[in-house]
């Protein structure tokens, strides 16, 4: 899509009626995990509303462009913005997180119209991602494939191997899009493994890499399709810097929300910051 044609005011509206499902989500399936799909929302609505082609009706279009969610931990994000898309009806999200529920906690494969992998053990997206270019160029297909990882996932072997693995292919029909909070379950990234410079790392490893605000929906609305209409033979790595839980105050950058729950306040406070 043109940058002149991105419609950000939909896409912030989208993002902010997403959040608000994604918490009352946590809340209700009493799923943890929240900050983690609060900070990959703007990536997510502005890839299924702005960068991607797919057709809501035809999930499982042979030629459909692909998002494969490797932080599945952050499942409700995904599930809150393919119902919003119109993959499946609002009222599914009712069952996040519920015994015998349609919606796991982590994605699982034909869970949902619209879930392309079981993901949730980390590092597993990016090859899976990887397979999935390589099996359109070698059928000849335009689809494109976008993969959301978080950046301690790259802590993950299996991450590099695919980052070695798709230049040798070429396979320029893959996007990762690395959500950069900084953050991972038991401190900061930084702290845990030495991550950064990213960018330069990727693109060490024979990626083209863009950094961007991951909170910017013109910018990831633009980067993305801008990867899809020129891309190559080299895969491209955005290094989007996001805020773990983005959207509400009292959440953001606070690890504690990594495994917290909101309860009854919590929650009303959340929805009057998050409230159109």
């Amino acid at each position: 899509m043109p940058a002149t044609e991105i419609d950000t005011s939909l896409l912030e509206t989208t993002a902010r009626r997403v959040r608000r499902r994604v918490v009352t989500m946590s809340h209700v399936g009493r799923a943890p995990h929240l900050g983690s799909a609060l900070s990959c929302v703007d990536l997510l609505v502005s890839a299924y509303f702005a960068a991607m082609d797919i057709d809501p009706n035809r999930a499982d279009d042979p030629q459909r462009d692909r998002l494969i969610l490797s932080k599945g931990h952050a499942a409700a994000a995904l599930y809150a913005v393919l119902a919003e898309r119109g993959f499946f009806p609002d009222i599914w999200l009712d069952e996040y997180a519920v015994n015998g529920g349609r919606l796991p906690e982590q994605p699982a494969p034909g869970c949902a119209p619209g879930v392309e992998a079981a993901t949730g053990s980390l590092g597993h997206g990016l090859p899976i991602g990887a397979g999935m270019a390589l099996a359109g160029r070698i059928q000849k297909q335009d689809y494109h494939v976008f993969v959301v990882l978080s950046d301690g996932e790259c802590n993950e072997g299996s991450v590099w191997e695919a980052a070695m693995f798709a230049p040798a292919q070429q396979l320029g029909n893959l996007t990762a899009v690395i959500d950069d909070n900084q953050w991972q379950a038991t401190g900061r990234s930084a702290d845990i493994m030495a991550l950064q410079p990213l960018a330069d790392k990727w693109r060490a490893f024979g990626w083209r890499a863009v950094e961007i605000d991951g909170h910017d929906h013109h910018a990831i609305a633009s980067v993305m399709a801008e990867t899809k209409s020129t891309q190559g033979n080299e895969p491209t790595a955005i290094i989007a810097r996001t805020v773990k839980g983005k959207g509400v105050s009292f959440m953001e950058d606070d690890n504690n929300w990594h495994y917290r729950v909101p309860n009854e306040e919590e929650l009303n406070a959340a929805m009057k910051e998050l409230a159109a």
